[in-house]
């Protein structure tokens, strides 16, 4: 079993071969993942050394102490975040030595095509089919709200492979080449200006077999697993004490004396407990992790993060009066993340309403809780039992 001392040991001789101040950030990365400091709790050879996920926290604090770079994971979130536990899991070796690497590098980022325009909420009932021919599938179909579309190398996709089985049971997990000329991404301009988000058509697009995740028909199981590490990155990011939105909005109250009201107190005061619970709760769900894969707990963080996100920012820009309507740039740009605490109120306040729709709505995320978490009876269902070619779409 690896221990923190070997862990430390392991670390700074990665340090010493590789020194930061003069080693080129990409060789850095690839000489941590390769020493299996990448993330501890991979197996050895895929990044990780088969130790506690606790332990990441030993290799993180030498290299910060070190000024060792990191790998950006905002800008690649969702190949951190949802694809490489998906691959972990469901992959073989071939596509784990295949993808993991470049994946946790930065050198190819990552995008998801699950959601389409009639199945957002209801994703089981999605339309994109992938129809085998020989050793390929071929893929026509329409996905949105895709962040990072048009900057990804690979997205991980479902496709409907079965129209004739209930909705759930006709789904297949599939890697997507971004490059394939019959993938179309197209901007998806936001009330913020920017474009992160895009739609993406699939036009006779050809995947490999070899890049399918699970077993044909198996893939609305696959994409569980991507759901709830995605909820789990969402919800239950580690953030320092007053970080997050409730940290600018502590400032400009400290910075600002003439904008307080006793009223601005009080709702201030509720927000600021409710972020610090919220984050030490986060805490407790990053230790449970250890354990095993994440459970339904990341809905619940996720479903505090979009509301808080909103009332914090609705404050804020109350807290700034006049100043608080004004926005700083409109100017359309297709950004690399989102950078909440970058802008200024305004733009928090508009970024933050689609909080509540991306990574699962409020109300599909309050129907997991209430059915999968506190064990109440499930909604009735019509369509669950009926081949998805006789729903009424």
């Amino acid at each position: 079993m690896t221990d923190a001392g070997e862990l430390r040991n392991r670390t700074r001789d990665v340090l010493a071969a590789h020194p930061p101040a003069t080693t080129e950030r990409l060789d850095f990365l690839k000489a941590r993942f390769d020493a299996g400091l990448a993330w501890v709790h991979f197996p050895e050879g895929l990044g990780g050394l088969g130790a506690p996920r606790s332990l990441q926290a030993v290799v993180d604090a030498e290299l910060e102490a070190a000024g060792a770079p990191d790998n950006d994971p905002r800008r690649i979130g969702i190949g951190l975040g949802m694809a490489a536990p998906t691959i972990l899991k469901y992959g073989t070796e071939d596509q784990k030595q295949r993808f993991l690497r470049p994946l946790w590098v930065g050198e190819e980022v990552w995008c998801q095509l699950f959601s389409e325009p009639g199945a957002g909420s209801d994703l089981a009932a999605l339309g994109t089919r992938a129809v085998r021919e020989g050793d390929h599938w071929v893929v026509n179909g329409q996905k949105v709200w895709t962040s990072s579309a048009h900057l990804a190398r690979w997205a991980i996709l479902i496709a409907r492979t079965d129209p004739d089985v209930p909705k759930h049971a006709g789904i297949t997990y599939f890697v997507c080449d971004m490059t394939d000329p019959g993938v179309e991404v197209r901007p998806l301009r936001q009330i913020t200006g920017e474009a992160e988000f895009n739609e993406v058509f699939l036009t006779d697009v050809r995947i490999p077999d070899a890049h399918r995740l699970g077993e044909v028909g198996d893939g609305w199981k696959v994409a569980q697993t991507t759901l709830m590490n995605e909820r789990v990155s969402i919800g239950g990011m580690r953030i320092p004490r007053e970080g997050g939105m409730i940290g600018p909005i502590a400032k400009t109250w400290r910075e600002r004396p003439e904008l307080r009201t006793h009223d601005l107190h009080q709702r201030l005061l509720k927000v600021w407990v409710e972020a610090e619970v919220a984050r030490l709760t986060g805490e407790r769900l990053r230790q449970q992790l250890v354990a095993g894969q994440p459970g339904y707990e990341g809905s619940g963080m996720k479903l505090s993060f979009a509301r808080l996100n909103q009332e914090i920012s609705g404050l804020e820009v109350e807290l700034l009066g006049e100043e608080g309507l004004l926005y700083d740039d409109w100017t359309m740009r297709r950004p690399e993340l989102v950078d909440f605490t970058g802008r200024d109120a305004g733009y928090r306040y508009l970024r933050s309403k689609g909080n509540s729709i991306e990574g699962g709505t409020s109300e599909v995320l309050l129907n997991i809780v209430a059915e999968r978490v506190l064990g109440l009876p499930a909604e009735p269902r019509t369509d669950k039992d009926a081949a998805w070619k006789d729903l009424t779409r």
